[in-house]
């Protein structure tokens, strides 16, 4: 799997656009994940005995967020370095071992790959295209290989 420069730029550029509201956009990729499949909420440790809405739940809207950034951030980094890294305050190797622990397979990946590009397509519709829906998914499968290299 190989990201290409102008996969890059079409991440990058779409992420521009979303940034100044990229919570909202984040949170509404979990809150169409969870729509999809309702059982899902379970998984989340943080979540799990929460009585906070899911809307106002400060604990999904930073992961939520983190995530976002990461898929795009795994795009300029695979472009850079040839390689995912997720940051200074979170390894590759613990989010493998969260989602290992987690019982995170394959389905789940790709269910929440389906929100994300769903909720990218609703933030920037003049700018959606085969090919954004490609480049964000390369970018997106370079991470989630990372992370179940390390599962």
């Amino acid at each position: 799997m190989v990201i290409t420069a102008r996969q890059e730029a079409l991440v990058v550029s779409s992420w521009n656009e979303m940034k100044d509201d990229a919570p909202t956009f984040a949170l509404n990729l979990y809150l169409k994940l969870f729509e999809i499949v309702p059982s899902a909420v379970k998984r989340f440790s943080f979540l799990r005995d929460s009585n906070v809405p899911l809307e106002k739940n400060a604990k999904l809207k930073a992961h939520a967020l983190g995530v976002f950034v990461m898929t795009c951030e795994a795009a300029t980094q695979l472009r850079k370095t040839g390689r995912v890294n997720v940051g200074t305050s979170t390894s590759v190797k613990h989010l493998g071992a969260v989602h290992s622990k987690a019982g995170i397979g394959d389905a789940h990946f790709e269910i929440l790959k389906f929100a994300l590009l769903e909720t990218i397509k609703e933030g920037v519709p003049y700018m959606w295209s085969e090919e954004l829906k490609d480049a964000w998914s390369e970018s997106y499968d370079h991470l989630v290989a990372a992370i179940k290299a390390e599962m």
